[in-house]
């Protein structure tokens, strides 16, 4: 099933058995080695706005289209939620243990607070109230794929603007992923303050760096 197929069709379920409304949530950023992990929980209700009827996976979508659906369920939504966690917390409490961290708070910050949620790939406890994970979530759940277009649209937004504080790492391209081009740019300038230095690729790095700079 593709999400133009399914459009809303397991938040529609929920809603029949009385247990919505219903809640997608999804995060950007947990594959970086640099910049915040932003996640973003989003209630669409029982019908799609013709605006939203592009929505799927964010990694899918151009960035023009991304940024043209941010807006739209900015617009568009009945509840919305994002949360950024920087990367000295990541680097305190580990990746997953934030990423875990960030769907709570996501879900906790929703008006109205959802009834059900729907998580993409893995289960998640603590949401308040029932969940249930779905595989590759974020192409077949609207919810879910409004949350991924909030979220990353977010981190790239962030990371743009990092790019202008931190030059020279390329972040406007890359968004914090490990590219070749950013590997160079630790390699050569050491790690910024937005990298995570529990990531072993910016540990060897820095270490490296610290080496050819005595």
């Amino acid at each position: 099933m593709t999400l133009r197929a399914g459009r809303l069709a397991l938040e529609a379920a929920v809603s029949r058995r009385g247990l919505g409304p219903a809640a997608g949530v999804d995060e950007a950023g947990r594959g970086c080695c640099a910049g915040p992990l932003v996640v973003a929980a989003c209630v669409l209700g029982d019908r799609l706005h013709p605006e939203l009827a592009d929505l799927d996976d964010s990694k899918k979508l151009s960035p023009a289209t991304r940024e043209r659906l941010h807006d739209a369920v900015m617009r568009r939504a009945v509840a919305m939620s994002v949360v950024v966690i920087d990367p000295e917390r990541i680097d305190a409490r580990g990746i997953h243990r934030c990423n875990l961290e960030g769907m709570r708070r996501a879900v906790a910050g929703l008006d109205p607070s959802p009834g059900f949620v729907f998580t993409d790939g893995f289960a998640v406890d603590g949401l308040g109230c029932q969940s249930t994970a779905v595989i590759g979530g974020d192409a077949v759940v609207a919810s879910i794929a409004a949350a991924s277009v909030l979220a990353k649209v977010t981190r790239d937004r962030i990371m743009v603007d990092l790019d202008s504080r931190y030059p020279g790492y390329g972040f406007a391209s890359h968004k914090g992923y490990g590219t070749a081009r950013h590997a160079r740019a630790i390699e050569e300038l050491g790690p910024s303050d937005i990298h995570r230095m529990s990531y072993a690729n910016v540990r060897r790095a820095a270490q490296a760096h610290s080496r050819s700079t005595r």
